[in-house]
């Protein structure tokens, strides 16, 4: 397995990468190609005592880097040499078998669309990352890919939510919700009500699981192994539990530091402060999958650090040899509306 990594992406980068990647190489077993400016690249090596390039690391030169400030929809044609261009047109042409960057999200999703493209018949990538509930995480998807949407693509998002949570998750007949304000089928605005019904047919001949409206609370307790959402609110979603994860962590380090005997009590519950601090940590994760592209495109945090980086390595390689993107290619004739009817599609 050769896992394609934006050396250059991210802010860590490219020190963290390296490091990242290297630790990857000795704990998977996985080959990579760092792509990236070599001469930094051979740099962060010598800092890691690696003087000669080790078995399973290969390195692309790209001397352009596409910034945070640069224009997410044209940066990869305006910086055609680039490591996010170069390392994703690598992926394009077979020359690994999948790509990970920390980079800009929106530069990421825009050239893996134009140069790598969708599987056919997918109207839209979805951003599928895996968050913490009660029962073990759920894929959540759309967390920001797309903030406008149509009931054909949340149709599609809970598809290719069910077959990730199955395939890379191996979570056996996934339960599918779509987030919504309450649980009734009448709840929502037209977009969720017109989705629910699509959801319940394929329900209905046996396609996916779909357990109908989840609100964000039962969501965060673990009620579905699926969170179908437009970008907007998957995103404020996301955000939300994020900041209040932050939020919980601090009030608890100041609550256990507060005197001699609540940090005694901290060392007694040493190891469930380490469990939470855990189910938190989106570098445990790797990265958020942009599930719909036809070869596996993983994006990491942009404050990714070498474990971090390491992890969605790991999980490009899993995406990778899945067979989720088959099987999505092979089920689209199930995730379009029917011919004729025209009620929520957009055009390409």
């Amino acid at each position: 397995m050769k896992i394609i990594v934006d050396a250059m992406g991210g802010d860590n980068a490219p020190a963290c990468n390296v490091k990242g990647a290297l630790d990857a190489v000795k704990e998977l077993g996985v080959e990579v190609v760092l792509v990236g400016r070599g001469e930094d690249i051979l740099k962060c090596l010598k800092e890691n005592g690696v003087a000669d390039l080790p078995a399973g690391v290969e390195i692309a030169h790209a001397d352009q880097v596409v910034e945070m400030c640069d224009n997410p929809a044209t940066a990869f044609k305006e910086k055609k040499n680039s490591s996010l261009t170069v390392g994703l047109n690598m992926l394009k042409e077979g020359r690994g078998d999948a790509f990970v960057s920390a980079g800009s999200t929106g530069a990421l999703l825009s050239a893996a669309t134009l140069l790598v493209k969708r599987i056919k018949g997918i109207r839209r990538a979805a951003m599928a990352p895996v968050v913490p509930t009660g029962k073990g995480g759920a894929v959540l998807i759309d967390c920001g890919a797309t903030a406008e949407c149509t009931p054909e693509y949340l149709l599609q998002f809970a598809f290719m939510g069910s077959y990730y949570a199955e395939h890379v998750l191996g979570r056996p007949e996934p339960r599918v919700g779509l987030l919504n304000i309450g649980a009734e089928p009448s709840k929502g605005t037209d977009l969720q009500r017109e989705a629910y019904q699509l959801l319940k047919g394929a329900w209905e001949a046996g396609r996916i699981h779909f357990v109908g409206n989840v609100e964000a609370r039962e969501a965060v307790y673990g009620e579905v192994d699926v969170i179908v959402s437009d970008g907007y609110s998957g995103n404020i979603f996301l955000k939300t539990m994020e900041g209040t994860g932050g939020f919980l962590a601090r009030e608890l380090k100041g609550m256990f530091k507060k005197n001699l005997i609540t940090k005694l009590g901290a060392l007694c519950v040493k190891d469930g402060i380490s469990h939470f601090k855990k189910l938190l940590d989106s570098g445990e994760v790797g990265g958020t999958p942009l599930v719909g592209i036809c070869k596996p495109v993983i994006k990491a945090h942009g404050s990714s650090d070498a474990f971090a980086i390491k992890n969605a390595i790991r999980q490009a390689a899993g995406f990778a040899a899945s067979g989720l993107i088959e099987d999505i290619a092979e089920n689209i004739e199930y995730m379009r509306l029917p011919a004729g009817d025209k009620s929520g599609a957009a055009a390409d």
